[in-house]
């Protein structure tokens, strides 16, 4: 099969690159940073080296795929985030339609079944239901949790404060994937080509606050190490502190709280909550651990 992955060599593409190559596909890898061509040439994939809102330069760089892993960027500048990341969406689908893709497997999120109250998942909202529209197309939306590497964010405050927290409680529970386990599940998706268009759910584990900043206290010789709550404003003045523009801010706290409300984890608990990906929060911690220590 001939595949094209969105993402460049990110913690999903480059996983996902290695095992469509040595499954023995044709894959392209889109990529904004000229300097990725030679590493993802060294993988055995082909590079297309362009941006993700060009829907001129995506409808060549997915001409001939028999399949798209659709990926947008979370975050395309510090200001207009959703009106920037839905019309990267939309490029896509243009792309789609003009090179005549009949796949395509989109990194959604959960808590993409909500037009808003999500923060920037009203963005992914909205992709979703463009691809709706999309005539011809089977489409697979997977809706990962909440990426274990966000908690790499929160390694100035453990060590500064000695805390972990968010603007959502002890006992919120919270689903958690590990981009491996997206990786392992859009390669799935993309080579078994099931017809129309739905929904896959992908999550790694399903822990309250309190567990996450046990096992990671664990994991990092801070077996007392405690989860605090903060208010909206708070984590919104906390992440400003660390120099995130002040619109992402606004947005992620209103997602911690969509997270702390259930709201955002509804549509997952409808379908069962299942739990399907490999890698759960006793083994990321491992890894948290090494990032700590540098």
């Amino acid at each position: 099969m001939k595949i094209t992955i969105g993402g460049s060599l990110g913690n999903i593409g480059k996983p996902l690159t290695q095992k469509l190559v040595t499954a023995g596909h044709k894959v392209t890898v889109i990529s904004s940073q000229p300097a990725r061509q030679q590493e993802i040439e060294s993988l055995g994939a082909k590079a297309a080296i362009g941006f993700v809102n060009d829907a001129a330069f995506l409808t060549s760089a997915l001409a001939g795929a028999d399949a798209v892993f659709a990926m947008t960027p979370p975050n395309l500048g510090g200001s207009n985030v959703i009106v920037n990341t839905v019309n990267a969406g939309a490029a896509y689908a243009t792309a789609i339609r003009k090179a005549d893709v009949k796949r395509v497997v989109m990194l959604s999120s959960i808590g993409a079944h909500l037009p808003d109250g999500n923060g920037p998942i009203a963005a992914i909202h909205q992709i979703e239901k463009i691809y709706q529209q999309l005539p011809d197309v089977s489409v697979t939306f997977l809706r990962a949790g909440y990426f274990y590497n966000n908690f790499y964010h929160d390694i100035p405050m453990i060590r500064n404060a000695g805390i972990e927290g968010s603007n959502f409680s002890f006992s919120t529970l919270m689903p958690l994937v590990h981009p491996k386990d997206i990786a392992t599940a859009a390669a799935g998706e993309l080579i078994g080509m099931p017809a129309g268009k739905h929904v896959r759910y992908i999550v790694g584990d399903l822990r309250m606050g309190v567990d996450i900043a046990k096992v990671l206290g664990a994991a990092i010789a801070k077996p007392e190490l405690p989860w605090v709550e903060f208010s909206d404003e708070q984590a919104i003045q906390g992440m400003m502190q660390a120099g995130v523009p002040e619109e992402i801010a606004h947005l992620y706290a209103e997602m911690g709280a969509g997270f702390r409300k259930g709201t955002i984890i509804e549509d997952f608990e409808r379908q069962g909550a299942p739990v399907t990906g490999a890698i759960r929060l006793e083994e990321f911690a491992k890894e948290f651990a090494s990032k700590f220590k540098i």
